[in-house]
């Protein structure tokens, strides 16, 4: 009887080691994420739920719902403050997500605090790519219709000091990737050319309306080229 037990415990010492190896190459291994998260900035009168349709796009083109960070903010306030929230919100993003770095899709008045904050905040050092999406990146004269009633829109006026400040020396800082989409019919943007960026890939694209920008699946899948 004893004989007996000791031949299986030697057959299955025997056994269990190719088990365990045959197991740890069959096993499915974690893979970190395969895209740098994206934060999405939306504009003035708007809110994270201007993205959804690119969101969507993006998670059937195989990105996580964690890896697609689309945040509201209070769009009245100064693109200063604003600029300073994403800091905290991209570094919280880095954080859940473990990457190194996230690329950062804006639009319209989302570029002036994003450009602020890879300015002025560090941010060059947090995100590989930089799309802007419609940006009034040097002022719009619409900007003259609300300016008066909220520091954001003033800033996002022509001329205004702190578009001044903003586009002094490079526009395209550090070693991120540049690029601008805009519309050579924007009913949001004067003149046109206001969207695009020195340093940046410039793509025009034709007559979409402002508030289909960040809707239309041409636009995104450019945007989707160039973040990938």
């Amino acid at each position: 009887m004893q004989r007996g037990k000791r031949r299986i415990a030697t057959a299955v010492a025997a056994v269990v080691p190719s088990l365990l190896l045959s197991l740890s190459v069959s096993a499915p291994t974690a893979h970190a994420a395969t895209h740098n998260p994206i934060v999405f900035v939306h504009g003035i009168s708007s809110s994270s739920s201007s993205w959804d349709e690119w969101v969507d796009y993006f998670q059937a083109d195989g990105y996580t719902a964690a890896e697609l960070d689309a945040w509201s903010y209070s769009w009245s306030q100064s693109n200063v403050t604003t600029a300073s929230q994403l800091n905290t919100e991209i570094k919280n993003v880095l954080a859940r997500t473990g990457a190194s770095k996230v690329d950062v899709v804006v639009h319209s008045m989302g570029a002036l605090s994003s450009r602020y904050y890879l300015k002025n905040l560090g941010g060059t050092a947090y995100v590989d790519d930089f799309v802007s999406v419609a940006g009034t990146n040097h002022g719009t004269s619409v900007a003259s219709l609300c300016s008066w009633l909220y520091t954001s829109c003033a800033e996002m006026s022509t001329g205004s000091s702190f578009l001044t400040a903003l586009n002094s020396g490079d526009e395209t800082p550090g070693s991120v990737s540049y690029a601008t989409y805009w519309s050579n019919c924007d009913e949001a943007i004067n003149p046109d050319s206001s969207a695009l960026l020195s340093g940046a890939t410039n793509v025009g694209v034709g007559c979409i309306s402002h508030t289909d920008m960040n809707d239309d699946q041409g636009v995104y899948e450019q945007v989707r080229d160039f973040v990938q």
